[in-house]
């Protein structure tokens, strides 16, 4: 008699899998901060030896038995939406661990955000005093980006047909975008080769490029994570202005619109060595206008502010890199946008929700659910006039499935829930509305800095711990694209 499902067995196998490989990530900040005298150092270093071990456990008493080959070897839909949870929470925890050790006077609720706000790249942070902060911890929040920015699971499913587990599942319910049975090598596992050895090299070359334009290597490194996962954590309070430079911006505006693009369009530009693959792309082009169009507009609402001691070439720096930033949810800064006049911040926190492509390490709702919601509407248009008329929807020369629609439509109706739910309860705990409904969005979107009291120039440290709650909540749901949650509370997914 098993006491555990097989199944269930086989999740928490996996789950022991990816901890401890979760794990190795830890020794980097311990080398960071030994490297720099840190007494921290050990304490990255027995983290990570001990959730190493723990991991190896895990995996060692839940494995799949050989008993039964005939048994599928691909996780089920339920298995890997059990399994892309479990993770997530469990690494939020385990990534809040350094946070309490660093400072004593931390809560967990407010140590837990930072990890969830690392791990989602969103990017909304507690802290403040960067400059001065520990060069193991910097390095460690931005690792979270980086492993986040892909998901870890898409790295981790590359190991488990080690396992005999298939990982279709886990990707499914990891990856972005309405169009999720795509894939672009004939095995998920290469599909996960592929996507991360993409991001590796966007990862160095920007690092390169910081580098070359003028940052020291530690900060090329950490803002390379940063910008390449769309993360936006800084290792200064000033974010990005800190260094007030013209090449730096522009390396991080090149690498931030290579991230918000899908990556599957990168690997093909790559195979082909041909950049017309992007032009092909509705969602590329849409995502190319739609920034081009907004910071034109934002330079000119800049433009007729009375200042005198602005120029032209500042108001251009300051709106093509900002709506960049802000439209590819990654929430760097080199301008305090809460004094600039209202219509630029609330385009730029509108942009936010819907620019950044489906495959991509950005968030929001994804430009290609945009563009199928105004085919579907042009099309309701349509039928009002002709009604027995057969029109189908196409992206890219290929029809639409009806139940890709339906679902576009049903993952819509969740956000929305989402978002009025957030603002609501942020309300309901004294926040002001201009702050909530600004909170809410930047950390459903995974952007990071809201507007008014969460502005670029604030932080989130200022929030209760209720509060807190309710935003690492909007951030995990984001990330995992609301249905992925939503699922758990419906009494299907309950039935054997």
């Amino acid at each position: 008699m098993t006491i555990i499902p097989a199944r269930l067995s086989e999740v928490f196998s996996v789950v022991g899998l990816i901890t401890s490989f979760f794990s190795l990530f830890l020794f980097l900040p311990a080398g960071v901060g030994y490297f720099y005298s840190e007494i921290i150092w050990s304490d990255f270093l027995i983290l990570g030896i001990l959730f190493f071990a723990f991991g190896l456990i895990i995996f060692n008493i839940f494995k799949k038995t050989k008993s039964h080959p005939q048994s599928s070897s691909e996780l089920q839909p339920k298995d890997g939406l059990l399994l892309v949870v479990f993770v997530w929470l469990l690494l939020s925890i385990i990534s809040s661990i350094p946070f309490l050790l660093y400072d004593e006077s931390l809560t967990f609720i407010r140590a837990f955000f930072e990890a969830v706000s690392g791990l989602t790249t969103t990017g909304a942070t507690i802290f403040s005093g960067l400059d001065e902060m520990s060069r193991a911890i910097l390095i460690w929040r931005a690792i979270l980006q980086w492993l986040g920015g892909m998901g870890i699971l898409v790295l981790t499913i590359a190991i488990l047909p080690m396992l005999g587990v298939g990982g279709m599942q886990i990707f499914r319910a990891e990856s972005s975008g309405p169009m999720k049975d795509k894939k672009f090598t004939p095995r998920i596992a290469e599909t996960a080769k592929a996507l991360w050895t993409i991001y590796i090299f966007l990862t160095l070359f920007c690092s390169l490029g910081y580098w070359i334009a003028g940052m020291n290597l530690f900060d090329a490194f950490a803002h390379a994570f940063t910008t390449v996962s769309i993360g936006g954590l800084s290792t200064h309070d000033q974010s990005i202005g800190f260094y007030n430079s013209f090449q730096i911006e522009s390396v991080a505006i090149f690498f931030m619109l290579l991230a918000g693009l899908n990556f599957t369009l990168h690997f093909a530009a790559f195979r082909s060595l041909s950049l017309s693959v992007y032009l092909h792309s509705i969602e590329a082009r849409y995502f190319f206008v739609i920034i081009t169009v907004s910071a034109a507009f934002v330079f000119f609402v800049l433009l007729m502010m009375p200042s005198d001691s602005i120029g032209l070439i500042e108001i251009a720096r300051f709106s093509i890199f900002n709506v960049v930033s802000i439209a590819t949810t990654t929430g760097y800064a080199t301008a305090d946008y809460n004094l600039w006049p209202t219509i630029a911040f609330s385009l730029m926190l509108l942009l936010s929700c819907f620019t950044t492509c489906s495959g991509s390490t950005g968030g929001g709702v994804k430009l290609i659910r945009i563009i199928i919601m105004f085919k579907q509407a042009k099309r309701e248009i349509l039928r009002t006039v002709h009604p027995h008329a057969i029109i189908p929807i196409k992206i890219g020369g290929q029809t639409v499935a009806n139940r890709v629609i339906l679902a576009v439509l049903a993952f819509m109706f969740f956000y929305l829930l989402t978002l009025v739910t957030a603002f609501l309860f942020l309300t309901a705990t004294g926040l002001s509305a201009g702050a909530s409904i600004s909170a809410a969005l930047a950390c459903l979107n995974n952007l990071g800095p809201a507007l008014f009291e969460l502005g670029p120039s604030a932080n989130y440290g200022i929030l209760s711990e209720v509060q807190l709650s309710i935003l690492a909540a909007a951030m995990l749901l984001g990330r995992l694209e609301l249905l992925t949650i939503f699922v758990f509370f419906s009494t299907s997914f309950w039935k054997s």
